[in-house]
């Protein structure tokens, strides 16, 4: 069954050391990490730390600050959305599992897959003013550092400085009691899983309610109390970003991408498209191309 939210692979995943290091200035990612504002997820492991402003993550159950000189780990798997507050900077590190394993017939692999497939740990702060805390960002402050100087021992460095952090994060983590049944985000997994399979066609308030068998009224509330948005707008965000994918990565024309993502008539889909990114869908794929994107 497919994974009903958009996954936001790796720019680096298909490549022999799939390590990604973001350095993100207000809204604005070096390297370019294009996408639309909407929940996302992605296998690897992420740690964030934030030299400067304030950030705050949102899962589908609850929303997190992390301020200035603090971070965060977050799991893989989990549906999130990092969103800064104000003039904000921060470091984001994303990486495969297997780093940390070293072999996979070893021991070492049970104290990387016991937190990484635990439910219980979406994610963990990084709290400057704990011990551990402070040694797990002084570490993501170095790799910062490394990547901006990278020399021979570049990939080595970076391995063993992830082991490093991975065992502070390790002996000190709590393993959280199980949480109480949380009727809203089984219904939010419910709607975007339909949203996911049926996005490329007409979808009433309705029909989606009607997904998780509640009423319209119920699914309004979700989508506010959950992500603070409507099904309308997740929606089109939603169509939106396969849109841009669809853009970037294929040549099909833009009349069959506007009727494969659900907008029907190309004067509407170019209306939308113009509205978010400030281009015309044709300019938007030729400017992801030739490197010539707007901050």
């Amino acid at each position: 069954m497919k994974t009903p939210y958009i996954h936001s692979p790796n720019l680096n995943g298909d490549t022999g050391f799939p390590y990604l290091v973001l350095d993100v200035v207000n809204d604005n990612a070096v390297p370019r990490n294009p996408g639309f504002q909407v929940m996302h997820w992605h296998e690897d492991l992420q740690f964030i730390c934030v030299p400067d402003g304030e950030i705050t993550l949102q899962t589908l159950e609850e929303t997190v600050e992390i301020p200035r000189g603090n971070g965060i780990f977050i799991n893989k798997n989990v549906v999130h959305h990092v969103r800064r507050k104000g003039t904000c900077h921060y470091n984001s590190f994303l990486f495969p599992e297997y780093f940390l394993t070293f072999h996979p017939a070893t021991p070492a692999k049970d104290f990387v897959t016991g937190i990484v497939e635990n439910p219980e740990i979406p994610y963990c702060l990084l709290d400057r003013k704990t011990g551990w805390g402070r040694q797990i960002l002084e570490k993501l402050e170095t790799l910062s550092r490394l990547e901006k100087n990278r020399d021979a021992f570049h990939v080595y460095q970076v391995l063993v400085l992830l082991a490093s952090l991975w065992l502070d994060l390790l002996k000190n983590i709590g393993i959280p009691a199980k949480k109480p049944h949380n009727p809203i985000a089984s219904r939010m997994k419910r709607f975007l899983e339909y949203i996911e399979n049926h996005y490329a066609t007409a979808i009433t308030l309705d029909e989606l309610a009607k997904s998780a068998h509640v009423s319209k009224s119920e699914c309004l509330r979700c989508f506010r109390a959950s992500l603070d948005t409507t099904p309308h707008q997740y929606l089109l965000e939603y169509r939106l970003s396969k849109a841009c994918a669809l853009l970037r990565h294929t040549d099909e024309p833009v009349t069959g991408i506007s009727q494969k993502t659900g907008f029907g008539q190309t004067s509407h889909f170019g209306k939308c498209f113009r509205e978010k990114t400030g281009l015309s869908p044709s300019n938007y794929r030729k400017q992801s191309r030739n490197g010539s994107m707007p901050p």
